[in-house]
């Protein structure tokens, strides 16, 4: 991936982009007074640069049929690498898992899960995780109210670099 220095443009750019990503590009020139030209060209630079890696719909959990989301800690066995591997295919595998991550702390693991309801939370417990070799211990959190839900990564904490020429 190419390295890019982001000036104030571009910020604006990944800031509208990250809220309303199916603007035209003569909307989103508009909104960042530039030309349709050369805002298509630093879209496309942000894109090369691997700095806007997708685009992507965002659904509703609900309106399709996904009313419960529940944060899950996991814990494993310590013998060498092999259950954190074979744990990691395997959640590669389950659609009810949205997001896994690696953590430090008491935890190996922390997964946001969704699924239709408490049975289908039950039988994901019982049915795949529990039966993962090497889980010693797994922690549920069943979410009852999103306070604050936003893909969006707060750009305006990073200073633009210097402007580019």
């Amino acid at each position: 991936m190419a390295s890019l220095e982001l000036d104030s443009i571009d910020h604006r750019i990944l800031e509208i982009l990250q809220r309303e990503g199916r603007l035209s590009n003569q909307e989103l020139a508009d909104r960042v007074a530039l030309s349709p030209a050369p805002c298509l060209r630093r879209v496309r630079a942000l894109e090369k640069a691997g700095i806007i890696r997708q685009y992507a719909a965002l659904l509703d959990p609900r309106k399709v049929g996904l009313g419960l989301m529940s944060f899950i800690t996991v814990k494993l066995e310590k013998q060498g690498r092999m259950p954190a591997e074979a744990f990691a295919r395997a959640v590669r595998t389950w659609p009810e898992v949205v997001s896994c991550y690696a953590m430090t702390g008491e935890t190996d693991y922390f997964l946001r899960v969704y699924v239709e309801d408490l049975d289908h939370y039950t039988r994901f417990l019982m049915d795949r995780l529990l039966k993962q070799p090497g889980v010693i211990d797994v922690k549920s959190n069943i979410v009852l109210e999103a306070i604050k839900d936003t893909t969006a990564l707060p750009l305006e904490q990073v200073a633009p670099h210097r402007k580019r020429g």
